[in-house]
């Protein structure tokens, strides 16, 4: 079957993922969480796609499965504790260890389970798993942003489903007999040059779609290990994991000397575009491999940029749509002035640029308690899998407001947010009382002073009004 995305031989990694957010998010194939730059797209269809991994024959011989805790394999997870075998998901990002092992409470219906599958039912059920276990893992299901039949992966870029492959093949959990899957949408399926894939990457077995179960066969061993020398310092300070598994190695006299992350790592990761402001992925994304690009998909947007940024209001520029007004984020603020305008964005931007709609559906946050930061609220709304497409954050009042692409988006943030507490404050989550526009143009009125509004003082610690 031939590739919706056609994939040029000279391509990175870096286009080939921009290629396909772009695909998915101009053809609204996506579900929440939204915009899916820089994420494994929750494709429509993935709990149809996750249903097929029953149907492999490993699956009936599995006794232990790794699933990675992405949105769209929340499927998967189900299907495997419906099954009663033993579910690993990696801790997000690695940040506190390696695996949890879920445990369903006795007894589990399905919606149990149903939670149990889901980020919040990994963090209540479950008990973490350490390097020193002894455990046999027969099959590892994992998100891709694009994959090709030959059983090449691309991810998002941070390396993780590479590394927790690298950790379980230095506990010995897996090796050669280990079969991997990946569940992606159709469109996610291209051409990805041999030439993309290294040392480290890992490799899958098959391909489950909504529409098809592919079988790679593929030649190229998978990772025996953490290869150190692909590794900093920095990256090891990051991820306290793999500092205690280095150093587990080290005594058993394996060579593990860190080396310098290579050129395009660095750029990966200096320059990753923020979920919070969407429209500053465009230019990130055409920064990353500049030298390597084609040339309608580069322009001069660096330059641009630069020029935003120095940009002051005068009658002059307002005029002219040059200015930005108070309050607004800057480079934002003129992207938006020269839309409106219908000015000339540089050649190759707009295609990258994810579309921000016309209108938003907002969510109300309020009893936020004053020592919590926007830093950590934007952290508690990532692991909820709730990120907004934008948020307005009001410390001073205790409360903020989260836009989401469209109803569903918001009832299903609002739905993730219920009983959200913060040092023992449950705050309120509701849908705003007006639906506000996106921000573009002229800066909004304030709000007007809304109706006083009654809460339960043991369920809040703070009572502002929901101003929307």
């Amino acid at each position: 079957m031939d590739s919706v995305l056609k994939i040029h031989s000279d391509a990175t990694k870096e286009q080939i993922r921009q290629r396909v957010w772009r695909y998915i998010e101009e053809n609204n194939l996506a579900n929440f969480p939204r915009p899916v730059y820089n994420r494994i797209p929750n494709f429509k269809g993935a709990s149809a796609a996750c249903t097929k991994v029953s149907e492999l024959q490993v699956f009936t011989k599995a006794g232990e499965v790794k699933v990675d805790p992405d949105k769209p394999l929340e499927g998967a997870r189900l299907v495997i504790l419906q099954a009663q075998k033993t579910l690993l998901v990696p801790t997000p990002r690695l940040r506190t260890g390696l695996f949890n092992k879920i445990t369903p409470p006795p007894d589990a219906t399905k919606n149990h389970l149903r939670i149990c599958s889901s980020s919040q039912g990994v963090k209540d059920f479950s008990v973490p798993v350490g390097l020193d276990a002894k455990m046999k893992v027969d099959l590892v299901v994992v998100g891709s942003v694009a994959v090709s039949e030959k059983g090449f992966r691309i991810g998002k870029g941070e390396g993780y489903a590479d590394m927790e492959y690298g950790m379980m093949a230095s506990m010995g959990a897996v090796n050669e007999s280990t079969v991997v899957v990946t569940v992606v949408h159709d469109c996610q399926v291209v051409e990805i040059p041999e030439r993309l894939i290294e040392s480290h990457d890992l490799t899958v077995d098959y391909i489950l779609t909504p529409t098809r179960v592919i079988k790679t066969d593929c030649q190229l061993p998978k990772p025996q290990g953490i290869i150190w020398s692909k590794l900093d310092m920095e990256k090891l300070e990051k991820i306290p994991i793999l500092k205690k598994l280095r150093a587990l190695e080290e005594q058993s006299g394996k060579v593990v000397t860190l080396g310098e992350v290579p050129a395009k790592a660095e750029s990966s990761q200096a320059k990753k575009p923020t979920t919070w402001a969407p429209r500053q992925n465009s230019h990130k994304d055409v920064e990353e491999e500049p030298k390597q690009a084609p040339k309608h998909e580069q322009g001069a947007v660096p330059q641009q940029r630069s020029r935003q940024r120095k940009v002051r209001v005068t009658k002059a520029n307002k005029e002219d749509g040059a200015g930005v007004s108070e309050g607004e984020t800057r480079k934002a603020k003129a992207v938006d002035t020269q839309r409106e305008k219908g000015s000339e964005e540089p050649s190759g931007t707009q295609s990258f640029r994810p579309k921000f709609p016309d209108t938003v559906t907002s969510l109300y946050l309020g009893g936020i308690p004053p020592e919590l930061r926007v830093s950590e609220l934007k952290t508690m709304l990532r692991e909820k899998e709730a990120v907004p497409l934008r948020l307005t954050w009001q410390g001073a009042q205790h409360r903020a407001f989260l836009d989401y692409t469209d109803p569903q988006a918001a009832g299903q943030a609002l739905t993730a947010l219920q009983d959200l507490t913060v040092n023992g404050c449950e705050l309120q989550v509701e849908l705003a009382k007006s639906q506000r526009k996106t921000r573009r143009g002229p800066r909004h009125s304030k709000p007007t002073q809304p109706e006083t509004k009654t809460t339960n003082p043991e369920k809040q610690c703070f009572n502002k009004d929901n101003e929307k």
